[in-house]
């Protein structure tokens, strides 16, 4: 008897559990939708549903039986793209596998922003110096350019590089994925032994890269190469492969990038 008792109250935890997972989930799927606003609504019908048959107001319980009864109908009509969007989910797996969270996506979103800016600015031959804070403050730094302070993206990067922009003289420096300050001063590097044939542009990106433990994004005025220093060294001429995993080893935590890492010893000169 004790037995059949305790897989009883088992089954029933067990039970509300999932019951409690799938609303999680529900709501998940929901959460920044229409649909948010719609269910909003359907509370109120049932609040109004359950005081009018409390209350024995018989019209609007008339009513609100007819709005209730007809109503599964029309929640599957209204809810159909986020129906759709949980099927498809539930197809691929997903549906009950842990999502990226808000930070990740924010991460995911600046990583997408900076790859679309760079190959524009690139192949334009734009140039552009982008730091992205890490653990080091960089606080000195902001304080040099011009407050922003806004989110990311490509129009937002590739407008502030334009030639001849008010902003395009300097470095942006991004934290926490958003963008803190442009047109800043960075330090430049007094190592000897660094190219002479590099620029003002990579001489500041290896000199914060000394100082901080930052990773500083170059785009050369003069080849449109792409080029990225960390830890007092420098990558060039990255291709689009290697630079996303470079950004996704800094921006999110436990994506390991395989770039092989090099001292600059020369080369062509990148502006």
């Amino acid at each position: 008897m004790f037995g059949d008792d305790f897989l009883t109250w088992l089954a029933r935890i067990v039970d509300i559990l999932l019951v409690a997972f799938v609303v999680y989930k529900v709501i998940t799927i929901v959460r920044g939708t229409r649909a948010v606003q719609l269910i909003k609504g359907i509370i109120v019908i049932l609040a109004a549903w359950f005081l009018s048959s409390l209350l024995g107001l018989q019209t609007m319980q008339f009513l609100m039986n007819l709005v209730v009864t007809y109503g599964v109908l029309a929640i599957i009509i209204i809810f159909q793209p986020e129906m759709r969007r949980a099927l498809e989910q539930l197809g691929r797996g997903r549906l009950f596998g842990r999502g990226p969270t808000p930070e990740e996506k924010n991460s995911i979103n600046t990583i997408d922003a900076l790859m679309k800016s760079l190959k524009y600015m690139a192949k334009r031959r734009i140039g552009a110096l982008i730091s992205l804070e890490n653990e080091t403050g960089m606080n000195d730094y902001v304080e040099t350019g011009v407050p922003v302070k806004a989110q990311i993206s490509s129009e937002l990067l590739i407008n502030i590089f334009i030639p001849n922009a008010p902003l395009h003289d300097g470095a942006v420096i991004i934290h926490n994925n958003i963008l803190s300050a442009a047109a800043c001063y960075l330090p430049l590097s007094e190592n000897p032994f660094i190219s002479k044939e590099l620029g003002t542009r990579h001489r500041a990106a290896i000199g914060v890269s000394e100082v901080t433990d930052a990773l500083t994004i170059i785009v050369s005025e003069e080849t449109g190469a792409i080029s990225v220093t960390k830890n007092g060294e420098i990558h060039r001429d990255l291709d689009e492969e290697r630079l996303r995993k470079m950004l996704e080893n800094q921006l999110l935590k436990g994506v390991k990038t395989s770039s092989p890492s090099r001292r600059q010893r020369g080369g062509r000169k990148n502006g």
